[in-house]
């Protein structure tokens, strides 16, 4: 089963400061935290539209840092939700935070309203770049979060962006590193995007800051997307949410509306380029085939990994076949197959 959230967004709401890349309003494209009436309403839509598929989705109150809030507005909201979750209507409770958000009494509180995942804004594990970048919150303080979440039995899922001012591919790196020694449950993936009205704004205006252009973002993220892949830790969203405010208030950085897509479809074309290498296949007709939902993936947008496939030599030809799994590729050559698994 598909992952799937009923997302209801808390906009910067409870965050004891404004970090420099944030601009929460136009990347959630709201302003202001839903009142119970609200998300009472949410829950019933989105029940009617899921339907049997309801009690797999877990409802994500995401955006800001939920157990910052006031402590009022926090319980409304959970005691909105809850009877969703005791009824199994939807599976349970996934909340995003802060590392220095968490201790052991709210997370009691959390577990009485049926909260099952935790998800926290790490970013980096640079304390240099936290502090550049005004996190407010240490390394450390993200380890021990992790271990208070997981002792207490709810899933962790971590957070880190790349691009981040002060920050380097290598540092993005480590900090992948860092989050496999803490072994969460599923982790996403944010390129820094410059907003109007962030302190990165005024950086990247003023030169201070460059931010990563979209072509080296693709790579680090094909890096991060291969190495959480081989140490078993999915990575359920990479890219910034789309939306209109989003488009409007972009001022620089490597955002696309594929962005996952256009990741995948490079790191698709590694393995089948490393693939060819190592089996010596030379330069010529090429027949790959892939599960149906991946051939977009092997031809690439605009049929980008096709063209590179021709300027190395290979007549590629992406050939749809249901028996291949969304993990696989099959390549012919002449008389011979070739099958490469993931």
């Amino acid at each position: 089963m598909k992952h799937a959230n009923v997302a209801i967004f808390v906009p910067h709401a409870g965050c004891p400061q404004r970090c420099s890349f944030c601009s929460q309003n136009s990347i959630t494209g709201q302003e202001r935290l839903p009142t119970p009436d609200e998300v009472l309403r949410t829950l019933k839509t989105a029940e009617e539209n899921l339907k049997e598929k309801s009690r797999f989705a877990e409802i994500a109150f995401f955006g800001g840092s939920f157990t910052a809030i006031d402590r009022g507005d926090m319980l409304a909201l959970l005691e909105a939700a809850a009877p969703s979750v005791r009824d199994g209507v939807f599976s349970g409770i996934r909340i995003s935070t802060r590392p220095d958000a968490i201790d052991e009494e709210v997370l009691e509180l959390l577990s009485r309203y049926g909260v099952t995942t935790i998800e926290l804004g790490a970013q980096s594990m640079d304390d240099s770049v936290l502090q550049r970048n005004r996190r407010g919150h240490t390394a450390q303080q993200v380890r021990q979060a992790s271990r208070l979440i997981q002792s207490a039995g709810f899933s962790l899922g971590l957070q880190m962006m790349t691009g981040l001012w002060g920050d380097t591919a290598a540092g993005a790196m480590q900090t992948a590193w860092d989050f496999a020694e803490l072994r969460p449950d599923c982790v996403r993936i944010y390129p820094t995007v410059v907003m109007k009205g962030t302190e990165l704004a005024l950086r990247y205006q003023s030169g201070e800051y460059v931010p990563m252009g979209l072509e080296e973002t693709v790579e680090l993220c094909c890096d991060l997307l291969e190495f959480f892949g081989e140490h078993s830790f999915p990575v359920i969203r990479l890219g910034l949410h789309s939306s209109p405010e989003m488009q409007r208030d972009r001022v620089a950085g490597p955002w696309h509306p594929a962005f996952r897509e256009l990741c995948e479809s490079r790191l698709f074309l590694r393995r089948l380029l490393a693939f060819l290498e190592q089996e010596r296949i030379l330069p010529g007709c090429v027949e790959i085939h892939v599960s149906p939902q991946w051939v977009s993936k092997a031809v690439g947008q605009s049929r980008c990994n096709l063209l590179e496939l021709s300027r190395r030599g290979y007549q590629a030809r992406v050939v749809p076949d249901p028996s291949v799994s969304p993990s696989e590729f099959l390549a012919f050559s002449q008389d011979n197959q070739f099958p490469a698994k993931e």
